[in-house]
């Protein structure tokens, strides 16, 4: 059965819009990944290819990733850059903590979880200074992914004819040893820490490709809050998992992904304008 554990909520996790976003490149039936340019307070433009989307980030520059819960219930996200948790530093796994959104919410998540109070800033950089490259886990380099999770809903209990006195009585204690069992149980599950992830052996050296790759950096401290709620995944499984990959503008036009505006020849021209002087 599903555990009950404690996660991030992203009521005040970072900045919370409640009315309508735009369009979404990275499309989910639960949540909407979209990557933001925080200087310009823009969605990045996107590229579909070979049933991928892809963003263009420049290096130095702060991203945000805004998520939307477009279900009517709550719904929990496992935030996953360059294959590193972005709530707890661990190698990215689905079974790992993240944030939880309230029904139709939408919120950015602005950088690397450092406490309730502060995050470290998301920036493109090159590979060997991102986070996953600096922490020794460089293979997953390129790729935003969030794993999505429904709440599991509580059933109504039936309720069924009183027996008689004696009976009600032995089958109401046992009733309370139960709950208090379960209860017991289930604040015990609630505490038990997520389990830690071995972290990936780094690559001895990077191919002169990767030196230009994009990455993720670990930025300065923000002030970011959030608090902790209660969430009890309806599956041991994500009902959805969105990716967006990025890298430069450079990176994408060589290897296809952004196509190549063609340069069609100038054309004369019958009638250009008056006649100049000669040279």
């Amino acid at each position: 059965m599903p555990t009950r554990r404690f996660f991030l909520t992203a009521i005040a996790a970072a900045a919370v819009s409640g009315c309508a976003s735009p369009p979404a490149f990275a499309v989910g039936s639960l949540v909407d990944v979209q990557i933001v340019d925080r200087s310009r307070g823009e969605q990045l433009p996107s590229w579909n290819y070979r049933g991928a989307s892809y963003v263009a980030g420049r290096p130095g520059d702060r991203y945000a990733v805004r998520l939307t819960n477009r279900s009517p219930g709550r719904v929990l996200v496992v935030l996953s850059v360059d294959g590193v948790n972005a709530v707890s530093g661990e190698t990215a796994a689905v079974a790992q903590t993240g944030y939880v959104l309230a029904p139709h919410q939408s919120a950015e998540i602005t950088g690397w979880r450092k406490s309730y109070a502060e995050a470290a800033a998301f920036y493109f950089t090159a590979l060997p200074d991102s986070y996953a490259a600096r922490t020794h886990r460089p293979d997953n380099v390129g790729v935003i992914g969030a794993a999505v999770f429904r709440e599991r809903v509580a059933e109504p209990v039936a309720r069924w004819p009183e027996p008689a006195p004696s009976v009600a009585k032995e089958a109401n204690a046992d009733g309370r040893l139960e709950a208090e069992r379960q209860s017991q149980g289930a604040a015990a599950d609630a505490a038990a820490p997520p389990a830690q992830s071995a972290p990936r052996a780094r690559a001895d050296s990077f191919a002169s490709r990767n030196e230009k790759k994009l990455g993720t950096g670990h930025g300065e401290r923000e002030y970011s809050p959030t608090s902790q709620t209660a969430f009890e995944r309806a599956s041991s499984t994500p009902a959805e998992i969105v990716q967006v990959r990025y890298d430069s503008y450079a990176n994408l036009l060589a290897s296809g992904v952004i196509p190549r505006q063609r340069q069609w020849p100038r054309q004369p021209d019958a009638f250009p304008s008056f006649a100049p002087d000669p040279g």
